[in-house]
């Protein structure tokens, strides 16, 4: 596994000061204890409220740092990676930011962080501090321990508590909530990789048809290996185990929340596949998915329901400053609009033209009797299917003339546009769309054929991005329709015939797919769709 990083030493040290930087000025700042004391709080703090403070070991970003400000948390302690911050780094956050109202801390029930935010707050209350801890543990991967991890549901008591502070509430009050929160949530996870800790060697511990469910966001190894399944089937698997710790029909909040790794477009469809499911039925508010308590770079994800009641509701929903909070939503069904129809037919009924039908059936009789030259030729530098393309476009032509509108020039030129785009196929045939399309356009407005056509080259080539001289088509459709303007039909065919040979000795295609082949495939050999053009006008000269 690779990672981005400087020196193995100073990974978080830098990370942190890379996130004051990129906060809006005026919310964040770190005190001068580097790189021993790693502590981000709010830059605007006065003491005057309630502080709530949090923290434990790098690598779960954004948090605990991320989601200092207000309404959220005071300030947060980090400790090296997965590595608990210190006593004195506690006691060093506890000082800062608490004043008369009381600091509470929201601890992960960890070992490692129990103890030192543990003797932290009992050093701080010997200094005459008041401050009262709650410890988090919603992670029911282990029924049976007696001390259960905490892991991203502590997320929901973070808010909760920041929310009551952030109202003024007494130390008490915020205590409680939090406390009362956090007996009431529960999270599981899942993850099919260990995570990969910067500067150390990876080893996998997972098959490639393996998951591991109940994993801890330390990277250890989870309750149990399951089988790769498809999305839905973890998922529901996940539902299972949860809906078990649940209250049927009572209302909850859901934090979906990434361990690392998981891709934004496999994170959605995880969401669709839990609130879908009868679980579902219950969540009122949905957090997430985003990636809110990581694992570093664990492919997993993690889910955390809380039962709700009016306040914790109103906790939840409530505005915070911190950037990397996402914004408790309220769950309903996909809303779906009707689509707009489709413009309707305009009604021009077939018509008969003995001049347009001669040369339409004429330019479609050539490109199918050329149908094995093009493809010989396009397996020089694409996959030899160009004479088959246009063949097939122009069968269909041929077989709609009879319902073509031929007496009116714009409106065959939209109906040859749009049979086209449905039959042909391949770049070349939306290429050709577009061609009659916009001609169709300049047609209805007044334009005159040369003109019309002109105005289709010029649509083809700005969406196709091929111009003269990058061996394609244009080669030789480009020189024929400045020709067709000025010098009829036999100077026209002159010109596409010279633009198809012209392409022989361009040995660089910058278009299509000749542009991946090199020199030597190409050389002595003409673009087979300039050639598909230059007959077509050689065709129609002789009529």
């Amino acid at each position: 596994m690779k990672h981005f990083f400087n020196r193995r030493d100073s990974i978080v040290t830098e990370a942190l000061d890379g996130l004051l930087r990129t906060t809006p000025p005026g919310r964040l700042a770190r005190l001068d204890t580097y790189p021993d004391i790693k502590v981000v709080l709010r830059a605007d703090w006065d003491t005057s409220k309630v502080a709530v403070v949090s923290g434990g070991g790098a690598g779960h970003e954004p948090s605990h740092a991320g989601f200092v400000g207000r309404g959220l948390l005071t300030a947060a302690v980090s400790g090296e990676i997965f590595a608990s911050p210190s006593v004195e780094a506690v006691l060093t956050a506890i000082r800062a930011v608490t004043g008369a109202p009381g600091c509470l801390l929201v601890v992960k029930n960890y070992t490692g962080d129990r103890l030192n935010f543990g003797l932290a707050a009992e050093r701080a209350r010997a200094e005459g501090y008041r401050v009262e801890m709650v410890i988090v543990a919603d992670d029911i991967a282990l029924p049976d321990i007696p001390q259960p991890r905490g892991v991203a549901g502590t997320l929901f008591v973070h808010k909760i508590a920041g929310h009551h502070a952030e109202a003024g509430a007494d130390l008490a009050t915020v205590a409680a909530a939090a406390r009362a929160a956090a007996a009431d949530i529960v999270s599981l996870g899942v993850s099919l990789s260990s995570c990969s800790i910067p500067g150390q060697p990876f080893e996998a511990r997972l098959g490639a048809d393996e998951g591991e469910l109940g994993l801890g966001i330390h990277g250890e190894p989870g309750v149990e290996r399951i089988a790769l399944l498809p999305a839905g089937e973890i998922v529901a698997l996940m539902a299972e185990r949860l809906g078990a710790r649940l209250e049927e029909g009572a209302g909850h909040a859901l934090l979906i929340n990434n361990l690392g790794a998981v891709p934004p477009l496999e994170m959605s469809l995880i969401a669709e596949a839990l609130l879908a499911s009868p679980l579902g039925r219950d969540v009122r508010l949905v957090i997430g998915p985003a990636a809110l308590m990581t694992a570093l770079n664990m492919n997993g994800f993690s889910l955390s329901f809380l039962r709700l009641d009016e306040a914790r509701a109103a906790a939840l929903a409530s505005p915070v400053e911190p950037l990397a909070w996402r914004p408790a939503v309220p769950t309903g069904e996909v809303v779906v609009l009707p689509a707009p129809a489709a413009p309707a037919a305009d009604g021009i009924a077939a018509s008969a033209d003995a001049t347009v039908e001669a040369i339409i059936r004429t330019a479609c009789a050539t490109l199918t009797g050329l149908e094995e030259e093009l493809n010989r030729l396009d397996a020089r530098a694409g996959d030899g299917d160009t004479g088959s393309t246009v063949a097939t476009g122009a069968r269909a032509i041929e077989a709609r003339l009879g319902q073509l509108p031929l007496a009116d020039a714009a409106a065959t030129l939209h109906a040859i546009g749009a049979e086209l785009g449905t039959a042909m196929g391949g770049s070349s045939g939306v290429l050709l769309s577009i061609f009659f399309t916009a001609a169709a356009k300049a047609s209805s407005e007044g334009e005159d054929l040369p003109a019309s056509l002109g105005a289709g080259l010029d649509r083809m080539i700005f969406y196709g991005g091929a111009t003269p001289g990058a061996r394609t088509m244009v080669d030789a459709l480009a020189p024929a329709l400045a020709a067709l303007a000025s010098g009829g039909l036999a100077a026209a065919a002159a010109a596409a015939t010279a633009g198809a040979e012209a392409t022989r000795a361009m040995a660089t295609a910058r278009a299509g797919r000749a542009a991946y082949v090199g020199a030597r495939d190409l050389e002595g050999s003409p673009d087979p769709g300039a050639v598909a053009v230059a007959r077509v006008f050689e065709a129609l000269a002789r009529r």
